[in-house]
């Protein structure tokens, strides 16, 4: 748990599977991101932290509504379990989000294995067309 903790907010470490980090993630810290999946660049401020289970940080970006992303780690033997929530997207873009979602944490299963990231434009090409039809039903 230690580790996967360390790897959602250590900067260095966010470096090798999400993007380029700047600044203070504890809590009440504020920093900026550029995420190479997806290619977001913003802003953020982490509102809550609880080492190394629970985060919660509010992100501001240029032209889109003002995001809230929940990370909460849970033991389950030797391993962690990690759900992450995304809230305050815009629902036309849903299926779009979803995808580079997707492709973020892949980036971050393989980084922990000690591989590489994956192409993501390649993959969320991929991935897109699925997140698509499930946006369909979404109302």
């Amino acid at each position: 748990m230690d580790d996967l903790w360390s790897a959602l907010t250590d900067p260095r470490r966010l470096a090798r599977w999400l993007g380029e980090v700047e600044g203070d993630l504890r809590q009440g810290g504020e920093f900026r991101a550029r995420y190479f999946a997806s290619g977001w660049e913003g802003t953020g401020r982490v509102e809550e932290c609880e080492p190394p289970r629970w985060l919660l940080i509010l992100t501001k970006s240029p032209d889109e509504p003002d995001g809230v992303i929940e990370a909460t780690l849970t033991a389950d033997g030797d391993q962690t379990i990690l759900v992450i929530e995304d809230r305050g997207l815009p629902l036309q873009q849903i299926a779009a989000y979803g995808a580079g979602n997707q492709v973020h944490v892949e980036d971050l299963a393989a980084y922990l294995a000690g591989r590489e990231r994956c192409n993501a434009r390649e993959r969320w090409q991929e991935l897109h067309p699925a997140y698509q039809e499930l946006a369909a039903h979404l109302t």
